[in-house]
């Protein structure tokens, strides 16, 4: 097929149409420090005999070089390597020292350059030819090799064939496929072989060819050529030609040892559970009941679609050759691949989808190179055993709804003429639809909307007119959860907290590890139908365990100070046939130290008040009031230690709990140091956080601060005294704070002291110490009366 387009071209072309062009690679790049030599003189070596020291002109100087080829001789021009070039056989050339001569170069045969298979002297180059001139320049040898990067539909682009079609949609002309003109054959094969598809689910269609008086030799050069191009290593001319027409025509093929195979015929059948199968690399695998095998009449020889077996593989004394060329079913080939992770060229293909209908072509190509190459006699006649292959329906397409799902104006016969240039097929139903037939290559092809980007493909993305859609200039403030989560992100990494992002899957026995009660809802569990592991087959109801999760990894790995925060959801089941609970939460751990080693301070551990400034920071940068703590009775202390464990309350609405986690849990958690954690309800706690906000002016005043110290029963929180004192909403009391709780002697037995100060302050005038001390007094009465309080002695 005719082609002028540049190198550049071609590459943005394929590109624009949808076939990444990732990298171009000059072939013969490596002989740009391979030059024009000329012999200008011959020597003897002194110590060996079937040496000589060549004297080489290079063009700009004379060099040494230390040769063995016996047709090297005055006057000749051959190539020579400069020190540093990389030959394909790997080898490196360098200056050196060869039986104590030194040699500046290396002059090459052609098989050392890669250039042809003789490798019996020096390559004879034209005397015309200018000396010192790089090689590939002098021979005007160039082949670029371009690295295309196929989406996984493109099945139909794995061969030369199939980008030359694209290729030739450029340039407006039809792709050429190499023509087949098989030799006579002698004989029946009918009679010599036979082929039975017992899963034609699997493999709906099977052909092959024989071919006798087969020699089993090295490829010619130009074969060899061909796949050392792509980066295929030449192995045997009968195998090197199934390779050929792979990537000719993307059709995988294998060639059977014809003797090897038991009964001369081929039983197509899916594994016995745990049948076992050695394939061509060496390895012994184990296969299902769901694996494609192609067998002969006692044994399997290969993996259907995937790989060859050991048992009949193609050998230097084979003289009779079965060619297999199949369709095998895409989903069934890819399962078998991954299965059984074995990777190869043919299940490459073979899983994406080859051309149903190209069976018959590339057995034949594959034939006719084997009976040339080979020396071999083809038995008349071929095996094609079929089954209903996948049916290719006509597709109609609309110019309208393609131009505005697109974006662009092309007319009913633009898109004919589009389609047309990669040999699709089409009909003018009426001025706004065309009837297109799909080729058999095409297996992605399946929709009007796969027509779609077809045209658009074929007229390049680049030629795609790009719209920007219009944006309004009111924007939408953002969700209230999702400014809060990022209020609530910066405050607590503020105090040196890191956010956790753990999996909303957990273990089954996660409530069990939590010590939940049964009628406790977190227990309703939704289990996961395809879970990623054992660990993770149910949806969390709490995100404590994934925290302590969390910590287990990390004091495993010798870090032991951790702050941990996270916010997601939890799942309350519903049943099986109703929707989950969705509830936002926010959670937080805190175990070691109070705070980081340093040389001036002893390392203290954390405790229980730690973690609640923590969260009463958060609340009141949230701006959260009023917030309040409670005792959580024992009965309700699942996951947390009783005595150490507390409801936070906002308003009086419970919103959440903080404690110590209970030593049980932490057992369970394989864990040893003691943490503290807290849990809140976000979606309640959302009700109290304002968008609003209220200045105040700074006080113009000073304040004045009093004490007051009762005896209170010891099951009596302190927090009822504060809140008792702030119910009083006394005018002049600013802030009411406790500082100290003490209980021992001399405090009677049974009671604790607590220690309140008030904070005084007038917005009009400074306050006198009478007028303080009369409302202090006061408020201390009530207090004493309303609690049954006494005050110490």
């Amino acid at each position: 097929m005719p082609c002028d387009l540049s190198v550049d071209r071609l590459a943005h072309l394929l590109t624009m149409t949808g076939l990444e062009v990732e990298a171009v690679e000059e072939r013969y790049a490596y002989l740009d420090s391979v030059v024009v030599g000329r012999i200008t003189a011959l020597a003897p070596h002194p110590n060996a005999d079937r040496l000589k020291l060549c004297t080489v002109y290079t063009g700009s100087g004379e060099c040494t070089v230390v040769c063995g080829a016996p047709n090297a001789a005055v006057g000749m021009l051959a190539p020579l390597a400069l020190p540093g070039t990389h030959l394909p056989g790997g080898l490196t050339v360098a200056e050196g020292v060869i039986r104590g001569q030194a040699s500046a170069g290396m002059l090459c045969s052609q098989a050392e350059l890669g250039l042809g298979a003789d490798g019996s002297g020096l390559m004879a180059l034209p005397l015309e030819l200018a000396v010192g001139q790089p090689l590939h320049k002098a021979l005007n040898l160039s082949d670029p090799v371009m690295e295309v990067s196929l989406t996984p539909n493109r099945a139909d682009c794995l061969s030369v064939m199939g980008i030359a079609r694209e290729v030739a949609g450029f340039v407006g002309t039809r792709a050429k496929r190499p023509e087949i003109s098989l030799p006579a054959g002698q004989g029946d094969i009918h009679a010599l072989a036979s082929v039975v598809i017992q899963s034609p689910e699997h493999c709906p269609r099977y052909a092959a060819r024989l071919l006798e008086n087969i020699t089993v030799g090295p490829s010619p050069f130009w074969l060899r050529d061909r796949l050392l191009a792509v980066g295929l290593r030449p192995i045997n001319n009968i195998v090197d030609i199934t390779n050929l027409v792979m990537l000719e025509t993307g059709q995988p093929l294998h060639a059977f040892d014809f003797d090897h195979l038991a009964e001369h015929r081929i039983v197509v059948r899916t594994a016995a559970a745990g049948e076992r199968f050695t394939t061509l690399d060496g390895k012994e695998r184990t296969l299902d009941s769901h694996m494609l095998m192609i067998c002969d009449g006692q044994k399997p020889v290969a993996v259907g679609g995937v790989m060859g077996g050991m048992n009949s593989e193609i050998e230097a004394g084979t003289t009779r050759v079965l060619i297999e060329s199949a369709y095998f079913n895409p989903v069934s080939i890819r399962k078998t691949s991954k299965r059984l992770g074995l990777k190869s060229d043919a299940s490459h293909r073979f899983e994406r989808g080859v051309d149903p209908q190209g069976t018959l072509y590339a057995l034949d190509r594959a034939a006719q190179l084997m009976a040339e190459l080979g020396n071999g006699r083809l038995v008349d006649g071929c095996i094609d055993v079929q089954y209903p292959l996948p049916a290719i329906q006509p597709i109609r397409l609309s110019a309208v709804a393609t131009n505005r799902l697109l974006g662009t104006s092309f007319s009913r016969d633009e898109m004919a003429r589009l389609l047309e240039g990669i040999e699709f097929k089409t009909q003018a139903q009426d001025a706004d639809t065309l009837v297109v037939a799909i080729p058999s290559f095409r297996v992605d092809i399946g929709r009007p909307q796969d027509l779609m980007e077809e045209v658009a493909r074929r007229a390049g993305y680049d030629q795609i007119p790009v719209a920007f859609t219009p944006l309004p200039a009111v924007t939408q403030p953002a969700p209230k959860l999702l400014v809060q989560r990022r209020c609530i992100r910066e405050l607590f990494t503020g105090m040196g907290f890191a956010e956790a992002i753990t999996y909303s899957f957990v273990h089954a026995d996660s409530c069990r590890r939590l010590r939940l009660p049964e009628s406790d809802p977190r227990c309703r569990q939704l289990a996961i139908l395809n879970p990623l592991s054992e660990d993770q087959t149910v949806m969390r109801t709490s995100l404590i365990p994934g925290l302590l999760d969390a910590m287990q990894r990390n004091v495993a790995r010798q870090t032991r100070n951790i702050r941990l925060f996270e916010t997601g959801k939890i799942f309350i089941s519903n049943g099986s046939a109703s929707q989950p609970d969705e509830i936002e939460m926010l959670a937080g751990l805190w175990t070691g130290d109070r705070g980081e080693v340093a040389w001036y301070a002893k390392s203290e551990p954390c405790d229980f008040y730690d973690l609640k400034g923590a969260v009463e920071s958060l609340l009141e940068g949230l701006h959260v009031r009023p917030v309040g703590f409670t005792r959580l009775p024992d009965e309700q202390c699942a996951f947390t230690q009783p005595g150490s464990s507390a409801q936070i309350l906002v308003a009086g609405e419970a919103i959440g709990l903080i404690g110590q986690v209970h030593a049980q849990t932490l057992q369970a958690y394989d864990l040893k140091q003691n943490a503290f954690v807290f849990e809140l309800d976000l979606a309640r706690l959302m009700a109290y956080i304002s968008d609003e906000r209220q200045n105040r002016p700074l006080p113009r005043f000073p304040s004045v601060s009093r004490d007051v110290t009762v005896v209170v029963r010891k099951e009596l929180e302190a927090e009822r005294l504060l809140t008792y004192v702030r119910e009083m909403k006394t005018a002049l009391m600013e802030e009411v704070r406790l500082f100290d709780v003490f209980d021992g002697q001399p405090i009677p037995q049974g009671c604790k002291s607590v220690s309140l100060r008030m904070i005084y302050r007038s917005a009009e005038a400074t306050l006198e110490d009478a007028a303080v001390n009369e409302i202090h007094k006061q408020i201390s009465d009530r207090l004493v009366a309303h609690f049954k309080a006494e005050l110490p002695t």
